[in-house]
């Protein structure tokens, strides 16, 4: 299929690869861009940690817990344009959703939508917005946790936040923890806990790259699982949250900051939302 330069360069932004081979990648992946980086990859190309979604969205990212710390809910709710994520009318709707879930704890994001804020659905209030608008609104997304101890964390231009349970919270100190370990899944996008949390397909997806990328650099055919298994244990490094350098003391990784405090300490689940991905 024919290969646009607008799309040739949408693809040299995502992975910061060179203008011809990220034509010959499109070429080969018949425009896909998924499969694109990882032909890049497998050619060795050093990918920037970007997804290759195209379409990217406006609207707000909203985390929030109860005052108990048990139960800590993370949203997205979607629309058109950075106006209209901005307007007052929007932010105090999602505002005014976030506060009713914390109230009413629901579990399902079909729950979520259907809580009243007066006498109205929080679905009905977005139906009437975009009536005012017209733009297209959605409330995407919906998580939450339930555990001893929840902690949520938002950043300051409302398109990124997480949420992050752990397992007991019966010292002052661990809500401190709590806080630097949501900050730490905000700043690192870690895809897991730790190593066995790694869906297997992930782990296999990694190793043929890992092999491919040993291949295009010429080493010998019965060295390649094993550069590969090198290559998968830095992935493990920087992609899970309890094996990733923490951000505040990188002489130590997050999963030993946590166990200085307690050895049974230990993080039971976590979200992170970013708006666009």
């Amino acid at each position: 299929m024919p290969i646009s330069a607008s799309d040739v360069n949408k693809l040299r932004q995502i992975t910061g690869a060179g203008i011809m081979d990220c034509k010959h990648a499109l070429e080969e992946s018949n425009g896909d861009f998924d499969q694109a980086i990882d032909i890049l990859r497998k050619k060795g190309q050093k990918i920037a940690n970007k997804r290759a979604d195209r379409d990217t969205s406006e609207g707000m990212v909203k985390a929030a817990t109860n005052p108990e710390k048990t139960y800590g809910a993370i949203i997205m709710v979607n629309c058109e344009t950075d106006f209209v994520a901005s307007n007052s009318e929007f932010t105090q709707l999602v505002k005014k959703l976030m506060d009713k879930i914390i109230e009413k704890k629901p579990k399902s994001l079909d729950e979520a939508r259907n809580l009243k804020l007066d006498d109205r659905t929080f679905d009905d209030h977005l139906t009437e917005l975009i009536g005012k608008t017209g733009e297209k609104m959605e409330f995407s997304i919906f998580q939450y946790i339930e555990a001893p101890l929840v902690d949520a964390y938002n950043h300051h231009n409302n398109r990124l936040a997480t949420i992050v349970g752990f397992n007991k919270n019966d010292r002052e100190e661990f809500a401190t923890i709590a806080h630097e370990v949501a900050m730490q899944i905000a700043a690192m996008n870690p895809i897991a806990i730790d190593k066995d949390d790694v869906d297997p397909k992930i782990i296999e997806h990694e190793m043929e790259i890992g092999r491919e990328q040993a291949r295009t650099e010429g080493k010998a055919e019965n060295m390649l699982d094993k550069i590969a298994e090198g290559k998968i244990n830095r992935f493990f490094k920087e992609s899970t949250l309890l094996n990733q350098d923490f951000v505040s003391d990188q002489k130590k990784t997050v999963g030993q900051y946590i166990s200085e405090f307690d050895k049974e300490l230990k993080v039971t689940k976590f979200y992170r939302l970013i708006l666009g991905e």
